[in-house]
């Protein structure tokens, strides 16, 4: 043990461990490398070893001088690749930022110890409440969709700057499961938590396997029916060819999970690495689908088709804090709980990356499709702000045997052509487009190759530091550090001001005026609310009467379509009613029979929609009157000298609460749009087990007649109904926003100028002191209050 760890050890009041640490061998090299199971073995009391896991999840995000031989260690094993990675260039910028997080989050942790000790009033309780709210660890999502074979995993990798971290390059495999890929901001590891589906769900996977049999046995499976060989695959990726002997029963037998007991356990896999290369090799029978089934790589069972979700974790000084890539399949997945988990992600995705190759992308029908699929889920029924289409393999030019200096230039030539012809593409989407605004898409030509091994290009023509500046704006638009520091100064405000002896009754007409600033803000708030409900139920209105018009010629369409013999798609219709409505065959387009049905509806809202909850949040009439709510808390100061500080409090929970509403009416208005397609399909399921149900002669004319007889009873109520769960999601998002802003706002004005003075202590005798001082901690940023806090006896988090 080193001087380091020793000194750690007593700055956290560890002293009594310092021999265990000293007898186990731990120095400041392998401290960073410390995980749960280990602390387990270090500290017999779990007291101490839940404060010395939060201190060291402190330390490892600070920078340290003391960890030069593990970075070098790292560096040095990256296959030759250049050390000096531009995430990790940007985050040198953030350092002092960590810092001040760190050392604010030590006092705050403090602050709230001494709380803790103290008599349990009211105010008591509030304040250890919100110092407990100031926590925020949100993520952007950047969804990357794209066919097999686009390049996506090459783009990904090249992003990162790690080759081989995400398994790429064989021709006969791809991608199979989703794919999280963010920061490990616990340690500077590699690696992969796995996610598994239910013992349950793969129990019914099997049956359901059993019954296709069943239903399949007397007609011909031939190579064109997908639910036959997305069987074959998933079973002979996991069992080879013991499947065709065995029941479903025999199939669950816990042999064949001997390697994963997390999937019996229900709990996640964890695969920790030292490097990309490692952990690449380690999880790829977890991701990837393989048509030899193992071949040279000399694996014998795969467990893809159990995965439900792998969260690839790199290095943080590799990659931004506060944004999760995610690798996803264009058409969601086949199992229920994928697929809910597929929803949820695209959702809420304020980016999406649709990724082709160059030689086609504006005629590649396969991308366009993945982006007219999704675009309802990422627009009105998400977040999404902005879509980029890239085009990958930029640096290849057919038929060109030019290796001169003029290849870049002929290269850039290409790029540009290419660019306008995807643009132009997009301007005919029009039904896209009702979702979002003008200047959400972009286009990218990407060279992953030329990237990470220059030839021709030079790195900024390869237009990947390009996306990796996109995906670092995103993650600097959550300051942490500021959002955590000014909620904390707030707190430490009102302790301070709350301490101060006032004079009874002394802040009756500062708080009188506040109520009168709530209420005058909360006039238009209530108005712009009234309106929207107003304009929505009259589209809605219309929509349902051209809903209950054209929805026989919509249902006739799906179950006589042209080209399709009615031998071969009775199969399609079984297994959209099977699957409540929705069929995801392996290629081609995804068939929604429930967003068929809605369409009108969807249609008829659309706009409106969008212009009431638009996804960049900053206009809008519901966001644009709450983003102007104030309390006035700034001239109030000026009047108000003696409690300045209470009102520096409610100025940092009124920017508080504009974030949290803001989030309410994005969560909201998800639900609130995706509510018309929720109500059909909720509305058609007593349908679609009956169709379903239907077997032998005569299955096809029988599922067909007896879905048209129940559309044509129900299409009076059903679109009628629809309308109504909308326009009542929206009366309740108008109420919840109301209350909320005056349940909020009442409680703190009442705890920070109305509460007795000796209910709290003094920031003194909680050993802390406030300075509040302007900074410009980034010449980008306007000016930001910065609280110094100098504390008695307690430590500085880090290395000093």
């Amino acid at each position: 043990m080193d001087d380091f760890v020793c000194k750690i050890l007593k700055d956290w009041g560890l002293n009594e461990w310092i021999g265990t640490f000293k007898h186990e061998g731990i120095d400041t090299e392998n401290l960073y490398c410390l995980e749960d199971q280990d602390l387990e073995k270090l500290f017999s009391k779990v007291g101490p070893r839940a404060h010395f896991r939060e201190k060291l999840k402190l330390l490892k995000v600070l920078p340290s001088t003391n960890d030069g031989g593990k970075r070098k260690l790292d560096q040095e094993s990256n296959n030759g690749q250049p050390t000096a990675k531009r995430f990790r260039r940007n985050m040198s910028g953030s350092l002092p930022e960590l810092t001040i997080l760190s050392n604010v989050k030590n006092v705050m942790a403090h602050v709230l110890v001494k709380l803790q000790s103290q008599d349990n009033t009211k105010l008591n309780s509030f304040l250890r409440d919100k110092i407990r709210d100031l926590e925020t660890d949100r993520r952007e999502l950047v969804g990357v969709f794209g066919k097999t074979g686009a390049g996506k995993t090459s783009l990904i990798n090249a992003v990162i700057e790690e080759s081989k971290l995400l398994p790429s390059g064989d021709v006969d495999a791809c991608t199979s499961v989703m794919i999280k890929v963010e920061a490990n901001m616990c340690n500077t590891k590699y690696q992969a938590h796995i996610e598994f589906i239910t013992q349950e769900e793969w129990k019914d996977e099997l049956w359901s396997i059993n019954q296709y049999h069943g239903d399949t046995a007397d007609q011909k499976k031939d190579d064109e029916d997908d639910d036959y060989q997305d069987v074959i695959e998933k079973l002979s990726a996991l069992y080879g060819e013991e499947w065709k002997q065995k029941s479903s029963e025999e199939l669950m037998n816990t042999r064949y999970f001997r390697e994963i007991p997390e999937f019996l356990q229900s709990t996640k896999k964890i695969l920790s690495c030292q490097t990309a290369e490692e952990l690449s090799a380690k999880m790829i029978k977890y991701i990837r689908t393989d048509s030899n089934q193992g071949g040279s790589k000399g694996i014998k069972r795969w467990y893809w088709p159990l995965v439900k979700c792998v969260t690839v974790k790199v290095p943080h000084d590799n990659f931004p804090q506060h944004v999760t890539l995610v690798d996803l399949p264009g058409n969601g997945d086949r199992n229920k709980s994928r697929d809910t988990m597929w929803k949820g992600i695209v959702g809420n995705c304020s980016t999406v990356w649709i990724v082709t190759e160059i030689n086609r992308a504006a005629s590649d029908k396969e991308s366009w499709e993945i982006l007219k699929n999704i675009s309802s889920h990422l627009g009105n029924g998400g977040e999404c702000r902005c879509i980029q289409f890239i085009c990958t393999k930029s640096d290849i030019i057919e038929d060109s045997t030019d290796h001169s200096a003029d290849l870049q230039a002929l290269i850039l030539r290409r790029n540009l052509k290419a660019k306008e012809a995807v643009r132009k593409e997009f301007n005919k989407l029009s039904k896209i487009k009702k979702h979002f605004s003008d200047d959400s898409f972009q286009v990218y030509t990407v060279s992953s190759k030329e990237f990470l091994k220059t030839k021709f290009l030079s790195p900024e023509n390869t237009e990947i530091p390009k996306l990796q500046d996109v995906l670092q704006n995103l993650s600097d638009c959550h300051s942490e550090t500021l959002n955590y520091v000014s909620g904390a100064h707030g707190i430490l405000s009102l302790i301070h001001g709350a301490s101060l002896k006032q004079e009874p009754g002394n802040n009756k007409e500062v708080c009188a005026e506040l109520e009168r600033n709530m209420a005058l803000h909360l006039d238009p708030v209530q108005k712009v609310m009234g309106r929207a409900c107003l304009v929505f139920e009259k589209c809605l209105r219309e929509g349902v009467e051209k809903s209950k018009i054209s929805c026989d010629k919509q249902l006739n369409k799906f179950l006589f379509p042209r080209g399709k013999s009615g031998s071969g798609y009775h199969r399609t219709l079984k297994s959209v009613f099977k699957n409540g409505g929705v069929y995801k065959p392996k290629k081609g387009k995804q068939i929604n029979l429930n967003m068929k049905l809605t369409s009108f509806l969807t249609e008829s809202i659309d706009e409106e929609f969008r212009k009431t909850f638009p996804n960049e949040q900053k206009c809008g009439p519901f966001n644009g009157v709450i983003n102007k709510f104030s309390l006035d808390t700034k001239s109030l100061k000026e009047k108000y000298k003696e409690v300045t500080l209470q009102l520096i409090f409610l100025r940092t929970q009124e920017e508080k609460l504009k974030k949290k509403l803001n989030k309410m009416i994005r969560d909201q208005k998800k639900i609130m749009y995706n509510s018309l397609t929720k109500t059909i399909e909720e509305t058609m399921q007593e349908c679609y087990k009956m169709a379903a149900g239907y077997s032998g002669p005569g299955m096809l004319e029988k599922m067909r007649e007896t879905l048209s007889r129940h559309v044509y009873e129900s299409k009076n109520t059903m679109f009628a109904k629809a309308k109504d769960v909308m326009l009542n999601h929206l009366l309740s998002l108008r109420v919840e926003i109301l209350e909320t802003v005056m349940d909020t706002l009442n409680n703190s004005i009442d705890l920070s100028l109305r509460t007795d003075n000796h209910s709290i202590p003094a920031l003194q005798s909680l050993g802390v002191q406030l300075e509040a001082q302007q900074s410009l901690y980034e010449a980008k940023n306007p000016p930001l209050v910065i609280i110094t806090l100098s504390t008695d006896n307690i430590p500085a988090c880090g290395p000093q």
